[in-house]
């Protein structure tokens, strides 16, 4: 089976609602509850030491909410319409969105590693959601083919 522009654009669509619905939910629980749900606090995984501490708000707002932001645009950005648009400043865009998600997870694992010696299976979701983003919208390149309408 031949992947298509239309395979990833679905693919991307699906990976988009994946992590704004992972982005939601931390969210959700930062200002509920500090417990979050199926994740041990053990000394190295333990999602409430991350998700409490000085590196998780930018100014008072929880690093989560620009996670939605940031899944939203990226779901619009996946939408058929838009992936199949050969306009370059949409590729372009696409493009930048998904490498600035890139730059703010290698800054957010650091963080995660080396100063709070913990991670968050939530976030690693959310990290290994936009990894696979910016491959896929790598891959594809810059334009859609004849042969993938």
């Amino acid at each position: 089976m031949k992947i298509t522009t239309k395979h990833f654009s679905i693919i991307s669509l699906v990976l988009s609602i994946l992590g704004l619905l992972d982005s939601l939910y931390l969210t959700i629980a930062h200002y509920s509850t500090p417990a979050i749900l199926a994740c041990p606090e053990t000394k190295f995984v333990n999602c409430q030491k991350v998700t409490s501490s000085s590196y998780s708000m930018i100014h008072g707002i929880p690093i989560t909410f620009f996670g939605m932001i940031f899944f939203v645009v990226l779901i619009i950005l996946s939408l058929p319409k838009f992936w199949w648009s050969v306009s370059a400043f949409i590729t372009k865009l696409r493009i930048s969105v998904v490498s600035l998600g890139m730059l703010s997870v290698f800054y957010l694992v650091y963080v995660e590693l080396y100063k709070l010696n913990s991670i968050c299976l939530y976030c690693t979701g959310v990290h290994l959601i936009t990894f696979l983003l910016f491959i896929i919208t790598m891959w594809a390149g810059i334009k859609p083919t004849k042969e993938d309408s």
